[in-house]
């Protein structure tokens, strides 16, 4: 595993392209409209979040890059490449939509408040490419992922709006500790690993 920097953007675009496909299906973005329909907007959205996991030097990806993990050290404080995305977002998605996303994922977002006010390794995603699924690669991100928390002695934590992710996870030794439900009918999963 490596981390993402210094690559052209025709490299970066092939990873949004990869990361975004990933994504459509996921139940996070059941405001952008019925799973054929969200495509164009989904992919929007992630091209976005990627860059930001990428500007805030938050990216891995396995050697021959199609499989990639956004993992985030809780002392880091990326305010303003934050501030940029939703900004960013906010032009790039429809107002009507992101307000009533933003007003769902209000409702959703604490459930990690037991673990994230102390230090912590948050997962910001976990990809592989759709003609990579079910090899394995999954469990080689989360691998790296644990041995980047034992390092630094930290709980790793895993945010998933998917059951089948959620119970994936599990069956890689997380523990499921948290679910919430937003009004729209989407659920949140909260699993945490740490070296017990």
């Amino acid at each position: 595993m490596k981390l993402v920097e210094n690559v052209s953007k025709q490299e970066l675009a092939r990873i949004k392209e990869i990361i975004g496909e990933a994504f459509i299906t996921n139940e996070l973005f059941h405001e952008f409209g019925m799973v054929e329909e969200r495509r164009e907007l989904v992919l929007k959205y992630m091209g976005i979040y990627v860059d930001y996991v990428y500007e805030t030097g938050a990216l891995y990806q396995n050697v021959d890059g199609t499989a990639f993990i956004g993992l985030e050290y809780s002392d880091k404080h990326a305010v303003l490449p934050k501030l940029k995305m939703l900004c960013r977002l906010i032009f790039a998605i429809p107002f009507r939509v992101m307000k009533k996303y933003l007003g769902h994922i209000k409702q959703i977002k604490d459930g990690n408040s037991r673990y994230t006010s102390q230090p912590h390794l948050a997962t910001l995603m976990v990809c592989v490419s759709k003609d990579n699924q079910g090899k394995g690669y999954a469990r080689g991100l989360v691998d790296f992922a644990k041995r980047m928390a034992l390092e630094k002695h930290v709980p790793l934590l895993f945010d998933t709006d998917m059951k089948n992710y959620a119970e994936m996870y599990q069956h890689m030794g997380c523990e499921l500790y948290n679910t919430q439900t937003a009004s729209n009918g989407v659920t949140r999963y909260n699993l945490v690993w740490k070296d017990i």
